[in-house]
């Protein structure tokens, strides 16, 4: 069978991939060990090393249309009525060790990216949607980490290790939440597998458990609008924005908790890791007056926690512009980054998750630092040495931070590019906007509805961030990704 004409949108995708640096195309190597690979995954057998836990509850949730499933969760109430929670993560790095042709190339593009028109993943898609995702009843190797949620939010009884599992059920998030918010009716892959509804529910407690606690240190519980572009047939005939419901919170809780429980295990046996930090914010100050018009206070200095229940307290007085708000504060709060942390170094912490020590580990088919942590983590397991040291380590975050901010440039100007043939035949109209940006080469804004993004080039003086405005639409430039505005008086 022949491959299908690619549309003009993947084509232009795939152009702004190369010219960010990105290989699209896998390279021979690649290919000739794909080819011997076997067609079902190896599962070894249980062994005092690898555990067997395919009779427990797993399950995962994730979006639709994804195949790339990097993790699944199972719970179980203990007498004191704790919550033992399990996050199973794929183990890729039995299927891509490190040195491989298959790494090298994952290494070197670092991270999947989703531009709406194609998916470029950091994988071959033979083992992202295949050997190496925990597709449901498929039987797979994972790293587990195990740990005990209190009604407090507290997470203790940490563990560590590799097992055997099954994916009983996959579901989604759309389903799954409009199901726990009373909106929806019960999933069939919640409905038909017995004891699959109390297992949900009993995540959904966890997940509501830690997030609690999380806000009461301080995280930051944000709710931005990200335009996906609908496609039909190799064109865009829309613009759709999820929404975060009660099923996203589940998994975002249990994520952040088994990232910072790897992160912490790692610390304690002596290894350094690579961390994902986000300092204190550089623009504090905009953010305060942004508060203050609001008629909220916050301190001069750079403080998570009031930030937090000023978040909190315009969610609950605002929602309809409460996503304004959020993508303001993310703008100036400032992207990522990786860094290494030794064993004893306190390390810059996470403002935005009110964390200290925070790895990225449980999505290791689409990042590669998770497939980093993942080696550091079987090494730990296995007691052999850990297979990078720190100079390996800084090399590989410089590397995934740019690769990241390459990527982020390539979904933001296919978002621009599938906007400026939608809304193309507007050109004239008046909008409401939100200033996203301000920087020496312009102004940016985000229309409110629909949520366009682009550059004001007539009548930008005086606009900071957060700035509520007005713009009308000059000109689009589909092939550019240019949608330029000015300014309405």
């Amino acid at each position: 069978m022949s491959n299908p004409i690619p549309s003009e949108f993947e084509t232009r995708a795939r152009r702004a991939m190369l010219e960010e640096g990105f290989e699209t195309e896998l390279p021979p190597p690649v290919v000739q060990e794909l080819s011997r690979l076997e067609s079902s995954a190896p599962i070894p057998a249980p062994a005092p090393s690898v555990r067997d836990l395919r009779e427990l509850p797993w399950s995962s949730i994730d979006n639709d249309d994804s195949r790339d499933l990097d993790q699944v969760e199972a719970a179980e109430t203990l007498p004191d009525g704790d919550i033992r929670v399990w996050v199973g993560i794929a183990d890729v790095d039995a299927i891509a060790p490190r040195g491989s042709a298959i790494d090298l190339y994952a290494g070197r593009n670092t991270t999947s990216v989703y531009t709406g028109a194609a998916i470029f993943p950091m994988l071959p898609d033979e083992l992202s949607g295949g050997l190496t995702s925990l597709l449901q009843n498929g039987e797979r190797m994972a790293v587990v980490v195990e740990m005990v949620v209190t009604r407090e939010g507290d997470v203790h009884s940490p563990g560590l290790y590799r097992a055997i599992l099954r994916n009983h059920a996959r579901l989604t998030y759309h389903a799954v939440g409009d199901w726990l918010e009373g909106v929806g009716p019960i999933p069939a892959g919640v409905a038909d597998i017995q004891g699959m509804e109390d297992q949900i529910r009993l995540q959904d407690r966890a997940a509501q458990w830690l997030m609690a606690h999380r806000q009461q240190c301080g995280a930051l519980d944000f709710e931005t609008i990200e335009p996906v572009p609908v496609m039909e047939s190799g064109r865009v005939v829309g613009l759709t924005v999820p929404q975060k419901n009660r099923a996203r919170y589940i998994i975002e809780n249990l994520m952040i908790a088994a990232n910072t429980t790897i992160a912490g295990i790692l610390q304690a046996q002596g290894v350094a890791t690579i961390q994902r930090v986000v300092r204190e914010p550089e623009r504090w100050s905009r953010i305060v007056e942004l508060a203050r018009n609001l008629g909220y206070h916050l301190p001069n200095e750079p403080d998570a926690r009031p930030l937090s229940v000023f978040l909190a307290h315009r969610r609950t007085a605002d929602p309809l512009r409460f996503p304004d708000l959020s993508l303001s504060v993310v703008k100036l709060l400032g992207p990522g980054e990786y860094t290494v942390v030794g064993p004893q170094d306190e390390g810059a912490g996470h403002f935005g998750l009110a964390v200290q020590s925070y790895t990225h580990s449980t999505a290791p088919n689409r990042r590669y630092p998770d497939l980093v942590t993942q080696r550091l983590i079987k090494a730990v397991d296995s007691g052999m040495p850990v297979p990078y040291d720190a100079s390996d380590l800084e090399g590989i975050a410089r590397h995934c931070s740019e690769r990241e901010s390459a990527a982020r440039k390539v979904e933001r100007l296919m978002r621009k590019v599938t906007a400026a043939v939608l809304f193309h035949d507007r050109v004239g109209q008046v909008f409401d906007a939100i200033v996203t940006g301000v920087a020496r080469k312009g102004v940016f804004i985000r229309t409110l509805d629909p949520p366009l993004e682009g550059r004001v080039i007539r009548g930008e003086e005086g606009m900071d961030v957060g700035d509520r405005v007005r713009v009308c639409l000059l000109d689009t430039d589909p092939e550019r990704g240019y949608i330029d505005f000015e300014r309405e008086v």
